[in-house]
């Protein structure tokens, strides 16, 4: 398969891997729920890079789709996500201001550097039968597209939908106005289902009845393309009427057809008298299926590529009047009704759905309309990293809950109901913190990062007791952490032979995975009583690995 190449491609392949986990720090004053919890929808302030690495231990596996709008590098203005590669070249190019374009023709480079790990993390936050939704403009379509190829695969390639995103007036100095963008889509594996519209068949078209009920009739002899003999040779086979006239099918053009049906089904339908004769006006006797209207019968509805007049960016800018009450809050919103028309077709109603690109909120807003309109629980995970995180995101988010008392949408005019916990990128979890003391990490934290490390399992908060010193239980094992944001403590704390007895004693059957500064005992106690011991911080990846 094809890849692609950019500069700095081998700088950032794999950066996302040396990308340390940070603390998400909870702010209660931001949050609108009762208790702030990562289990919570989120809105998370801080380099999406950073938070989605974070997100990991709890949200690796478990977001069912990501739908993401990411910015341009359009070569006039700062690029501000350059981030700490670890390559002295890499960190003097993709620092520095573009330039116009043109004069600097490193801008897509530079684009693709950013997205590239990023794409990576989310593919790993994808469940199974996860999707993954992107817009993008004309600018960058055909880079991502080949990124999205080698990251996700070819062959997970869902399609590609065209959105006229505005419409009329316009000058420009290309030869055309562009009226749309791409939509693209991929699945993380073949699990992905599209939920395709279904519809209750109409029975207007069963305008003939019986003792059984409504039916219409179908032809038996194919019609259109292969409808000839040679087509399917074995499906050419004579039956015989009531009347005892013996019929072949025949084809369109008058030579020797073929049947829709095989020689079994034909058999059954005889059989239960699913077959009338009528004469034509050639006065050839011709045979007809009899299908029966059933209220169970629907029809499924298949969307079209082309989005052409659902709604623009013409009607984000009024939503977003309408909620704030002022014009150009924010430029290049999304329309919540795109955003919906999408999650229609991926999601259901538990369904977790992540933004990490999140700008004003438009992600979150549509998910709480869709849990409004068919009682559904999903959830929102928006990442945002520049200052507007609280006052535009998070804000538009509040007023969306409370409701919007002069919106022209009944459902945002009473509130859409529901909560959100709000977190901060804090300190990263690192060995070097444990080993000097600075910037240690709490109980919580670092409990989430040992788990998930060494176990690749999702953490569940609630199954921690920091007093017993239980973090909690994989498939493999009870797991335990003697820890303490101390510097005092961890040099004095070690894994006894007593402990050790006790935790086996407390545990029953289930192998025992603890982690400690230190250990007081044999290997051969340790493994008389299946303990597996793992030194803070040295061996956190030791598990899993």
């Amino acid at each position: 398969m094809p890849t692609i190449q950019f500069k700095g491609k081998t700088f950032v392949q794999n950066h996302h891997l040396a990308v340390p986990y940070h603390q998400l720090v909870p702010d209660k004053k931001k949050s609108l729920t009762d208790k702030v919890s990562l289990h919570d929808n989120l809105i998370i302030h801080g380099d999406n890079l950073l938070a989605l690495k974070a997100l990991l231990p709890t949200y690796a596996g478990k977001i069912k789709c990501i739908y993401i709008d990411p910015p341009y590098n359009t070569g006039n203005e700062n690029w501000v996500y350059n981030d700490k590669v670890n390559s002295p070249i890499i960190n003097e190019w993709i620092g520095k201001v573009v330039g116009k374009e043109g004069e600097d023709l490193t801008r897509h480079d530079k684009w693709l550097c950013m997205m590239m790990p990023r794409l990576k993390l989310l593919r790993e936050l994808l469940t199974d039968d996860g999707v993954i939704i992107i817009n993008i403009e004309t600018n960058e379509y055909a880079n991502l597209q080949l990124l999205l190829n080698e990251i996700f695969g070819e062959e997970n390639c869902v399609g590609t939908f065209i959105w006229r995103k505005k419409e009329g007036g316009g000058q420009t100095k290309t030869a055309f106005v562009i009226e749309h963008e791409y939509v693209l889509i991929y699945q993380k594996s073949k699990a992905f289902h599209w939920i395709d519209e279904v519809i209750q068949e109409d029975d207007s078209n069963f305008i003939l009845s019986d003792d059984r009920g409504k039916y219409k009739l179908v032809k038996l002899a194919k019609w259109g393309n292969t409808a000839r003999k040679q087509d399917r040779p074995k499906m050419h086979f004579p039956i015989i009427s009531p009347s005892g006239i013996k019929l072949l099918p025949i084809a369109p053009d008058g030579t020797p057809g073929r049947w829709r049906v095989g020689k079994e089904r034909m058999n059954y339908l005889i059989e239960e008298d699913l077959i009338e004769y009528k004469t034509a006006r050639d006065g050839q006797l011709v045979a007809y299926e009899k299908v029966y209207f059933s209220d169970d019968d629907v029809k499924t509805i298949k969307e079209r590529s082309i989005i052409y007049n659902l709604t623009n960016t013409a009607d984000a800018s009024k939503q977003l009047t309408e909620i704030f009450r002022e014009k150009d809050k924010f430029d290049n919103s999304k329309p919540v009704d795109l955003v919906k028309y999408f999650l229609d077709y991926v999601t259901v109603c538990d369904s977790i759905i992540l933004d990490s690109f999140a700008g004003s909120g438009t992600t979150a807003q549509a998910v709480l309309e869709l849990n409004k309109e068919d009682g559904g629980n999903r959830k929102f995970i928006l990442v945002e990293m520049e200052d507007y995180a609280d006052k535009i995101t998070a804000e538009r988010v509040r007023r969306a809950i409370k409701g919007v008392p002069n919106s022209s949408n009944d459902l945002l005019k009473v509130g859409l109901g529901g909560t959100f916990s709000y977190f901060k990128l804090g300190d990263p979890i690192e060995i070097s913190s444990i080993l000097s003391g600075k910037s240690l990490p709490t109980y919580l934290e670092l409990a989430r990062y040992v788990y998930y490390t060494a176990t690749g399992e999702e953490f569940d908060d609630s199954k921690l007791n920091e007093v017993k010193n239980f973090i909690g239980r994989s498939k493999s094992y009870d797991i335990y952490m003697f820890y303490k944001p101390d510097i005092d403590y961890l040099k004095t704390t070690a894994l006894t032979l007593d402990e050790a007895r006790n935790l086996r004693k407390k545990a029953g059957k289930q192998p025992l995975l603890v982690f400690a500064p230190t250990k007081y005992v044999e290997q051969t106690e340790l493994d008389n009583l299946q303990i597996t011991f793992c030194q803070l911080p040295f061996e956190i990846y030791k598990v899993k690995g």
